[in-house]
């Protein structure tokens, strides 16, 4: 097993991944900004190294000072989280080629998942549908048009490189194509280094359903089950449960099937996410995540498996030791997103927090860095913590959630508890009778 683990992120995901390799006997080593210096993950691990000033761009992006941090710290593996370059296939490369471990996919699979054009076609190859839209990049209007006759309207425009909500634009005619074309593509370049785009059907009310995946290196897949995204605010996802109210266990079944055939086609190796759009019956693949994802939680809650534990056993050449008929869905849980927020603007709150109390009880939990006198950076996302919790059935876990939402005090800063408190008591949302563009419905934003 490995010795040492560096962890190339931040916030409560390093946390995160310190306890697991703390559990596992593995030491770890923190990197951090100068805004960064007094932070629980920085503060925890065994040993910390500061890699930049604030601006991710020069520090959590740093290669060059991750890859040497990890030297002098003497770290056989390193960690990457989520974000910032967990979905790097150039940082995956680089760590290899210093023999150090990345604790993740390998980079030829960061890369064909990465393109979200080379995904769809390789998921079509394997029998997994797709969402209707062109066969690949549109290089000029001419070719969107076309392509948009095929699609039919409302459309949407998606950076092919795009990823958490970010390079997409709706269509609802010509007009709105040729106007939003070029925008979109000026923003797939300046968050993606790529500026194809191409273009998808919008599905009026779609679920968006996406499947958890382990594989290992010696052809082992399973998945965890199925978790439900479709609370959405501007493509951001506010809220996530497992399972999906929405399907039963044959639909279950069925998209485990597809999932895990063409996951062990490829030649995958370590945790995924396979996302779908599903409406009237039938699933759409949209993208896969080769990393693990925020909302990880309630899987793990639901399953009993820790799948950063999972990630680094695999990364380390252990195979799972368990198949599918071994896993299995007990109860339901639901994660609410606490971000430092406006709760009705969404307006970010960076900030000194002057008190911080997490909710506690059976079956709760909360993921976050935050403590009593940490003073929350302005760079980075909002995300400051995960109030999860997990009942016996859905009902029973609402109310637990409701309970502990109640329970948990973050001041100092504004955040989104007060959404959540008004969200899961709406009617709508207990009897699970939501689809992605519900949030924004109930919010007034126009969709």
């Amino acid at each position: 097993m490995f010795e040492k683990v560096l962890i190339a992120n931040r916030g409560e995901i390093a946390l995160r991944i310190h306890r697991a390799c703390r559990e596992m006997g593995i030491s770890t080593v923190a990197i951090h900004s100068t805004a960064d210096a007094d932070a629980m993950h920085v503060r925890l691990a065994d040993e910390s190294v500061c890699v930049g000033p604030p601006p991710a761009g020069q520090s959590y992006l740093n290669i060059p000072a991750i890859i040497s941090a990890a030297s002098i710290a003497g770290a056989d593996a390193i960690h990457p989280g989520y974000g910032f370059l967990s979905e790097n296939q150039r940082f995956a490369e680089i760590v290899e080629a210093h023999d150090i471990a990345f604790i993740g996919p390998s980079p030829t699979h960061i890369a064909m998942m990465g393109d979200k054009v080379e995904a769809k076609r390789t998921m079509i190859r394997h029998g997994v549908p797709v969402v209707p839209g062109s066969d690949g990049p549109v290089a000029s209007p001419e070719e969107a048009i076309a392509a948009a006759e095929i699609t039919g309207y409302p459309l949407l425009i998606k950076a092919a490189s795009g990823g958490g909500g970010r390079g997409i634009k709706r269509a609802d005619n010509e007009a709105e194509l040729l106007r939003l074309l070029p925008i979109t593509r000026s923003e797939a370049k300046a968050n993606f280094s790529n500026d194809e785009v191409y273009l998808e059907r919008f599905l009026v009310y779609p679920r968006h359903i996406e499947m958890q995946i382990l594989a290992d290196a010696h052809g082992n897949v399973v998945h965890l089950g199925e978790r439900d995204c479709s609370l959405q605010r501007k493509s951001q996802k506010i809220l996530e449960e497992a399972p999906s109210p929405a399907l039963n266990q044959a639909a279950r079944d069925h998209l485990g099937k597809l999932v895990c055939d063409a996951i062990r086609a490829i030649g995958y190796r370590n945790a995924g996410t396979l996302e779908f759009l599903y409406e009237d019956g039938e699933f759409y693949f949209m993208e896969m995540n080769t990393r693990l994802q925020v909302e990880h939680p309630v899987t793990e809650m639901i399953t009993g498996i820790d799948l950063v534990r999972e990630q680094i056993r695999i990364a380390n050449g252990a195979p799972l030791g368990y198949g599918q008929d071994d896993i299995e869905l007990r109860g339901h849980a639901i994660e609410c997103r606490l971000n430092a927020e406006n709760p009705e603007t969404f307006a970010p709150s960076p900030g000194l927090v002057t008190e911080f109390h997490a909710a506690g009880g059976l079956d709760v939990r909360v993921d976050s860095a935050l403590y009593a006198g940490y003073r929350v950076p302005p760079h980075y996302d909002s995300l400051v913590a995960k109030l999860i919790a997990r009942g016996r059935n859905r009902n029973e876990c609402i109310l637990r959630l409701r309970r502990a939402l109640e329970e948990c005090v973050i001041q100092g800063i504004e955040t989104t508890i007060p959404l959540h408190l008004r969200l899961t008591a709406e009617p709508e949302f207990i009897d699970g009778q939501y689809d992605i563009h519900w949030l924004e419905r109930w919010l007034g934003l126009k969709t």
